[in-house]
């Protein structure tokens, strides 16, 4: 999980901005380093990912380090896809791409599905200007500028065979794993604890059970940190409607998530809260014995 303030203030020694991001990021500080380590070693970053693992913002924490260390001037994040780069006409492009060049100067250029840049059979294609547009930056803006281009690591190969120049500058490979089903729940509680909710011990569990089935059950469209988002956000429209059908609701009433919130909305058991459980239990009365005292 990542878990880091906007606001952090990052300064001191390499060493000293090293182990504040350590305590600031959980989860991918090991990706954090690889990268900070490639840009001392004057390289940009190619990083193949899959959908959800927290790139952007990864991406954005290290122009803050990168500022912090006075790598970078600025330490922004400029962030585009294909069609942020990429005009409709002849020459355009390159315009287009330059003023987004432009804005990144100082910081950090984050281009995402790198690879729609190159696609197949692209001899016509104008996102081949944008790369070679990029690549001249890269060169030109050397000590003040960092690209990180993402994209699945099957169509990555395609953008960097774009131009011979790319295989030299980015000199650095990083593989965004997928969350375990732990990972996806402290994500999950991340997000209930920021939004002021609460989950009641029922319904913790029945989250927890729900995601890590979830991972063991994914497959190519599996969304990682979307997927809990997507999920969270089901959850509190349920919790809403809900709590708008309470006579008199108290604050514990608006801030906690229970099973009945959760109904529908996954596909394993929802147990009752303990509390509940035990009076289920008090009210079923005790089998008697077989006719006749026997």
């Amino acid at each position: 999980m990542i878990n880091y303030r906007e606001d952090s203030d990052l300064r001191g020694t390499p060493r000293a901005v090293i182990s504040q991001v350590q305590k600031a990021v959980v989860g991918k500080f090991d990706i954090i380093e690889q990268i900070m380590m490639a840009f001392l070693a004057k390289g940009h970053i190619l990083v193949e990912d899959i959908p959800g693992t927290g790139k952007t913002t990864v991406a954005r924490i290290v122009g803050r380090v990168y500022s912090a260390l006075g790598i970078l001037s600025k330490g922004h994040l400029v962030e585009v896809d294909r069609s942020g780069l990429v005009a409709g006409y002849v020459g355009q492009t390159a315009i287009k791409t330059q003023e987004v060049i432009a804005k990144a100067l100082g910081g950090v250029l984050f281009i995402d599905e790198a690879y729609t840049l190159s696609p197949p059979n692209a001899d016509k294609d104008f996102g081949q200007e944008a790369i070679d547009t990029i690549l001249k930056a890269m060169e030109d803006h050397r000590d003040d500028f960092v690209v990180i281009v993402a994209g699945y690591a099957t169509l990555m190969p395609r953008f960097i065979d774009s131009n011979p120049g790319l295989k030299s500058r980015f000199n650095k490979y990083l593989y965004f794993e997928d969350y375990n089903g732990e990972q996806l729940f402290e994500i999950f509680r991340g997000r209930v604890d920021r939004s002021d909710y609460r989950l009641d011990e029922a319904a913790a569990s029945a989250v927890k059970d729900h995601l890590q089935e979830l991972y063991e059950d994914r497959d190519g469209n599996f969304g990682n940190a979307r997927d809990v988002r997507n999920l969270f956000e089901k959850i509190v429209s349920a919790q809403a409607d809900r709590v708008a059908q309470l006579e008199d609701p108290t604050d514990e009433d608006i801030s906690t998530i229970t099973v009945e919130d959760l109904k529908d909305l996954m596909d394993v058991p929802l147990r009752p809260a303990p509390e509940e459980e035990a009076e289920c239990e008090k009210g079923v009365p005790e089998e008697e014995g077989p006719a006749g005292g026997q």
